[in-house]
C-alpha cells in the first residue's frame, strides 16, 4: 500500500540489521536488570552503535522499551505429558512455567508494566505486554472444565487466575507485602490452586 512506513531493519543487509538491534535491546536489558531505564543513547554507547543508527531502529525510549519485552513464541505452556483431563494438574504446570518466566524477566515486565500505568489508552492497546497470552494460556490448561462449568463461570475463573499470576502480582507481593520472590511465586501458585478449588466446589 502507498505511504505505508517499512522498517529501517526490514530493508537491505537485514542479517547485519538484525544483530544490531539485537544488540540495542540485550544492552537496554542489561540496564534494567540493574534498575535503570534507559535511553536510547545509553543503550547505543553500551552497545557500541552510533546514536545515529540506534534512533533509525527505535525513535524514541518507549520503542526501545517496548522492545526488551520477552519474546514467548510458545502457543502452550503445557508439557507433552500434560493430563488431558486433570484441569488441577494441568493448572499447576502452567503457572509453574508462567512464574518462572516471571522471575526471569522481571525487569522487563516491570518496565512493561511502567509503561502501561503510563500510557493513554491508544498507546496501552498497542503494547505486546497487553495482548493476552497469558489468559490464553490458562484457558488451555482448564480446556477440561468446557461444558462443566457455563462460559462465564470459566471466563471469570481464568480472569481470577490471570489477576493473581503477573508480573502486577509480583510487585505487590515483593514491594508491598516484603516477601521474597520464592515467597510470592509460591503464594501465587497457592492462589491459582485456591481459586480453581472454589470454582469445582460451587461447581458441585
Amino acid at each position: 500500500m502507498m505511504g505505508m512506513a517499512v522498517p529501517y531493519e526490514s530493508t537491505g543487509r537485514t542479517k547485519q540489521k538484525a544483530r544490531t538491534r539485537g544488540a540495542l535491546i540485550e544492552a537496554a536489558r542489561e540496564f534494567l536488570s540493574g534498575g535503570v531505564t534507559p535511553t536510547v543513547e545509553q543503550a547505543a554507547d553500551a552497545a557500541h552503535v552510533s546514536r545515529t543508527t540506534a534512533y533509525r531502529y527505535f525513535p524514541n525510549q518507549r520503542a526501545l522499551i517496548v522492545a526488551t519485552f520477552p519474546e514467548v513464541a510458545a502457543a502452550s505452556l503445557l508439557p507433552d505429558d500434560a493430563p488431558r483431563d486433570d484441569p488441577a494438574a494441568r493448572l499447576d504446570a502452567v503457572v509453574d512455567a508462567l512464574t518462572r518466566q516471571l522471575v526471569e524477566h522481571e525487569p522487563e515486565l516491570r518496565a512493561q508494566l511502567r509503561l502501561s500505568l503510563e500510557s493513554v489508552d491508544g498507546e496501552r492497546a498497542e503494547l505486546p505486554f497487553r495482548t493476552g497470552r497469558a489468559i490464553g494460556w490458562i484457558e488451555e490448561a482448564l480446556a477440561p472444565l468446557r461444558g462443566r462449568l457455563s462460559e462465564q463461570a470459566l471466563r471469570r475463573l481464568v480472569l481470577a487466575i490471570r489477576s493473581t499470576v503477573g508480573i502486577e502480582a509480583l510487585v505487590w507481593l515483593t514491594d508491598i507485602a516484603a516477601l521474597s520472590r520464592e515467597e510470592a511465586v509460591d503464594l501465587m501458585r497457592w492462589s491459582a490452586r485456591a481459586l480453581l478449588g472454589s470454582a469445582l466446589r460451587e461447581d458441585a
